[in-house]
Order: C-alpha cells, then structure tokens, then sequence
C-alpha cells in the first residue's frame, strides 16, 4: 500500500498509517467541531468547541489502534507472529505473518478486537456518568462511546473481512472440519452483507441525504472487495502448495548496477532486454531495489549521461530475499516492496518474481484449485 507513514512502535509491533488515515483523522474532528458538539451543546463560542474536538478525535483514533492491538497481542500470545498494524481511512488492519493453526485460536484472534470496542465503549459510557452534566467534555466523552460501540457491533457482522467474519469462518470451521469450506461461507456471507449495504446505501440516499448513503455504500464495496481478496489469497494459498520459488521466479534476470548511468544501462542493457522491471545491486552484487523503464523514462536525455541508476532506485534496503528452493507460498506472506522480490543463492542474485509474475502464479493457483474468486 502506497503513502504509509510510520509512526513507531507499540509493545514491539511496527505501527503505520495510511495518508488516508490523516484525513479519517480531520474528518472526525470536522464533524464535531463543527456539527456535533454545537449540537450537543448549542449557544457557545465556536472556540470551545475546536480544542474538544481535537482531544476526542484523537481519543477515537486512539480507541482503533487499541482494538488492532488487542488483534495483534492476542495473536503473539497465541504463537501468530505480527508484522505490522496499519491505521487507514476506514479504520485499520492487523498482518499477521501466519493463519491460525485451529479454529480455537483464530475465534480468539477474531473476537478480541469488537471486544476491545465494546470495553472502551462502556468505560467510555461509565466515565460520563460521573463527569459533570451538560458540559463540552461529558458530550465529547458520550460521542466517543457511542462510536466505540458502534465500532464494535458493525465488526461483529458476519462477513468476511470484517472480525465477525472471522468469527463466523472460525465456528463454520470448527464445526465441519473443512477449512476450505468454511472460507467459501465466511467469503459468500460477506458477499451478501456487502451487497446488502450497498443497496440500504443506494435506498438511503434518498432518504437521509448523499452522506449517509454514501457511507454505507462505499462499506458495501469495500466488503464485497474484501470478501472476495480474502477468499482469493485463502485459495491461492492452497493452490501453491508443492510450488518452489524457481518454479516462479525469473531466472538470471538483467540487472541494473547502482553505479552505472542511466545513458549508459539504456544502451547497454535495457534496449536489447525484454524486461520492464530491473534489479539494482551493489558491487558485491547485493540487491538494493528495482529500476523500471517508467523511471529510466523520467530522466531527460540530457542528463542520462550524469544521472547514476542508484538515483532512480524504487525500493532501498531492506530489500525482500528469498532462496530459489524456498516454498512458494511464502510469496504471499507480505506484499511485494518495489515491485519485485530478489532470489539470492550464495550472495548472488539469481532470479526475481515482480508483481506480474505474482499475478500469473496466482491466477494459475486458482485455476489449480478449481476456483474462482467468490466461489
């Protein structure tokens, strides 16, 4: 995912934020500042409501990290390692580097999050009630309840992706044995749930205005997306088995020399090779990054001749290694950087999968499996 910005650490696990998360972030406080709090607490000057808005948003962005990180620590008490949190603008995700080993663990996994919401909401909700009545702050604190309850209960629907989809593949699972089953009716419950949104969105345009169904109806869509690109990864996971990386990967690739300039690696290399994506590397022959011809293609020909490939690099250090006898569906464990993953035997680059390549194992995956996305 592009425009990440990270912001740190929490109890060991990398926490990031999605561009997108910045204006979910201004939007709340927009929304109180400016209608809900006047609302609440009508007749004051509009400079006290500004600064109450600000803490409360920041409270509520506060309450989405906790439920991902209730996700997240559950998850490494249960043996599941995290890679990452990442807060975005229709709430945040927790990777996990790994799928649970049993329906037990992943209806933990699931469950804990919603619960996280649900227990700051009623904290919230308790904290109220003794605060001073009819105040800015009982107001802002009483928003804040309601949208971790609201949280809450909306991530319990039953459909995957959201955690009551989890939850549900997880009983479906537990009951029948069959994992594959059981992520074929989370994928399909998530379907419906998101059709069903997308349709109270259309219908609610009418009735409550272009925002509220427009809310609703882009929940719907990012439902229906989530449904299907979790049963998809789900399938392709299983149509991967018994694959290598050198039965993926592109072997002895062209490479692009960080040292080397753009002139010269045109001529040299790029005009003769049926490549779009290069690896860059070192004099060691380490692997730094990619080049593609996009980037090659925004350096004017005046200056190819003193612009050195290391310049123009997409991804630097770390740079994602695997080893050609590695499984292939270790592709899948974390989202290609920079367009390409670099295969490396003995210190030296021997092959690379780009996303393309990606794309085509996944296709032949699915059909492997006998399959298509929703099922």
């Amino acid at each position: 995912m592009k425009g990440i910005l990270p912001l740190g650490t929490v109890a060991g696990i990398p926490v990031r934020a999605h561009w997108s998360a910045l204006g979910l972030a201004a939007l709340i406080v927009a929304v109180l500042g400016g209608v809900v709090l006047p609302r609440a607490m009508p007749g004051l000057d509009h400079r006290h409501y500004w600064p109450v808005a600000v803490v409360a948003g920041g409270l509520f962005v506060a309450s989405l990290l906790i439920h991902e990180l209730a996700h997240a620590l559950v998850a490494r008490w249960c043996g599941l390692k995290t890679s990452s949190i990442t807060l975005w603008g229709l709430g945040g995700s927790t990777e996990l580097e790994e799928e649970a080993k049993n329906p037990r663990v992943e209806l933990v996994v699931a469950a804990v999050g919603p619960l996280a919401s649900l227990g700051i909401a009623a904290l919230a909700f308790l904290t109220s009630l003794i605060m001073p009545r009819a105040t800015l702050p009982a107001s802002a604190v009483v928003w804040l309840a309601t949208m971790n309850l609201l949280l809450g209960l909306f991530n319990l629907l039953p459909g995957a992706p959201l955690d009551g989809g989890r939850v549900l593949h997880a009983l479906l699972w537990w009951r029948s044995g069959d994992r594959s089953r059981a992520d074929r009716g989370a994928a399909r419950a998530g379907h419906m749930l998101g059709a069903a949104l997308i349709a109270v969105g259309l219908f609610g345009t009418l009735l409550w205005g272009w925002l509220g169904g427009l809310w609703l109806l882009l929940l719907g869509c990012f439902i229906v997306a989530g449904a299907r690109q979790e049963l998809t990864f789900k399938v392709a996971r299983v149509g991967l088995r018994g694959l290598l990386v050198r039965e993926v990967m592109t072997p002895e690739p062209d490479l692009a020399p960080a040292w080397m300039t753009v002139g010269e690696f045109v001529e040299k290399v790029v005009l003769g090779s049926r490549q779009t994506v290069f690896p860059v590397v070192t004099f060691t022959g380490a692997p730094i990054g990619c080049v593609s011809l996009f980037n090659l293609m925004t350096v004017p020909r005046a200056r190819r001749s003193v612009t050195r490939i290391e310049t123009l690099t997409v991804t630097r250090r770390p740079v994602r290694v695997l080893a050609s006898d590695d499984e292939a569906i270790r592709l899948l464990e974390q989202p290609i950087r920079g367009l390409l993953i670099a295969v490396v035997e003995g210190g030296r680059l021997v092959g690379m999968v780009t996303s393309t390549d990606l794309d085509r194992i996944l296709g032949q995956a699915l059909l492997r499996a006998g399959t298509n996305a929703v099922g």
